[in-house]
């Protein structure tokens, strides 16, 4: 009995850890500080968090796949630079599709690599990470860019406007939630992601285009960027040509916190949203409780090998190594 009760226990962490995380995560953070539930300081948590859940939701679809990219935070700031650059030069309307095509165009060349001539994911978005960070430093000049007339552009209302007292920044991150959830869990193509990440080569042979879903879900990746850039330079009507660096690192961090497997064919968009809030109301926790924000960095880290531990218990059904 005591056995099998442990296994319950373990199956169920395993699970539905991330919630259960959130939830005492939450709580207590609650208790120490009265502050930190209030309305004005959960919709100040989310809507910070909204740029780095944008990417997470795109980069989500790569890992299940069973795939890695490291070069969204690079190519968020080459999205960030080149529709700033672009809106003084042919106005926000023509800026806007065209940051999101030259976005796209870097995310079919992941794709190709990875999907078409099977290259190795993380050595291509580790080099593509370098080249599209000189690529935007070529397009600056080396220089941070801001938008000339930030008074006379309706330019900001993505990034600093509310809709039914709700900041856009979030609604652009549920409504691409909302949408991407429904496309990996309810349709062909989402199963056929987890089929690939689960077994590419079992995929293959059950007539699944494996180089075609890898390279979609490479797409769905820039295009997740090329709105999270959209945010970023529409919020401060500016910004430095390396405002995306290092955000790839904590992408991933949400990604394995929300249960998606490194190994590829697990995951969920939800639990995507749910890893990226545990990473916001972690630092903003640590904030209010009066830690130095350099704490955050450690506690991250703690939170992640818990996470790797609960996603490798839960395929050899136990805590454990059978061998240690």
């Amino acid at each position: 009995m005591a056995a099998l009760t442990w296994s319950n226990i373990t199956q169920v962490l395993a699970k539905q850890g991330i919630l259960i995380a959130f939830a005492l995560f939450m709580f207590g953070f609650a208790l120490a500080n009265a502050r930190f539930l209030d309305i004005d300081n959960v919709l100040g948590v989310v809507r910070s968090s909204a740029i780095l859940g944008v990417m997470a939701l795109g980069v989500t679809f790569v890992v299940i796949s069973g795939n890695l990219d490291l070069s969204v935070g690079s190519m968020m700031s080459f999205s960030t630079i080149v529709v700033l650059d672009l809106h003084d030069k042919i106005g926000p309307a023509l800026a806007i599709p065209a940051m999101f095509a030259l976005t796209l165009c870097l995310g079919a060349l992941i794709g190709f690599l990875v999907g078409y001539l099977r290259l190795n994911s993380l050595i291509v978005t580790l080099g593509m990470l370098s080249a599209i960070h000189g690529l935007t430093l070529t397009w600056s000049g080396g220089k941070n860019m801001d938008i000339a007339d930030k008074q006379g552009t309706w330019f900001g209302i993505f990034g600093q406007d509310e809709m039914l007292g709700v900041p856009v920044p979030i609604l652009v991150f549920v409504l691409l939630a909302v949408v991407l959830s429904v496309l990996l869990a309810r349709t062909p193509f989402g199963r056929k992601v987890y089929a690939v990440g689960g077994n590419g080569t079992a995929a293959t042979f059950s007539g699944i285009p494996r180089a075609r879903i890898v390279f979609c879900t490479y797409l769905i990746s820039a295009f997740c960027v090329a709105c999270a850039g959209l945010l970023q330079a529409s919020r401060s009507l500016g910004s430095q040509n390396t405002v995306g660096q290092g955000l790839e690192l904590e992408v991933l961090a949400a990604v394995i916190l929300g249960g998606a497997s490194l190994l590829g064919g697990s995951g969920t968009v939800f639990k995507t949203v749910i890893g990226v809030l545990i990473l916001g109301f972690i630092q903003n926790g640590l904030l209010l409780v009066g830690l130095e924000f350099y704490v955050q960095y450690v506690v991250t880290w703690v939170i992640i090998i818990l996470a790797v531990w609960l996603d490798v218990a839960a395929k050899r059904g136990r805590l454990w190594s059978p061998i240690a």
